[in-house]
């Protein structure tokens, strides 16, 4: 666990703390052997996943160079490297859904640097 991520996240407000937290700690329980660091000013996790608190939202990116057009679909964005899922709220967090993607991108992709 990096402690810059943890700043990261204590400096944010409610409730971009409060989904980032929650997100963080689907990723770590998920993909147990993830390493987490702290890059570009936000927290990654092994070129795969970011988290980034904006304004009114968070956005989780994805990886998706390696993944199909139809599994590109699952994401919101055009990228062809990195896509995302954006949370306004804690109970946008479906932790099912994100455990699925958080595997899918582990085991297809290639990291994106």
């Amino acid at each position: 666990m990096s402690e810059k991520v943890e700043k990261y996240i204590e400096k944010q407000e409610l409730p971009q703390k409060e989904i980032v937290s929650s997100l963080r700690d689907i990723i770590l329980k998920t993909l147990p052997e993830i390493k987490e660091d702290f890059k570009m000013g936000v927290p990654w996790y092994e070129e795969k996943f970011y988290l980034v608190a904006l304004r009114d939202h968070v956005n989780l990116g994805f990886a998706v160079k390696g993944l199909t057009d139809s599994e590109m679909a699952l994401f919101e964005g055009k990228g062809k490297m990195m896509r995302h899922l954006k949370f306004y709220a804690q109970k946008d967090v479906d932790e099912v859904r994100i455990a699925k993607l958080l595997k899918l991108v582990a085991e297809k992709t290639v990291g994106c640097h």
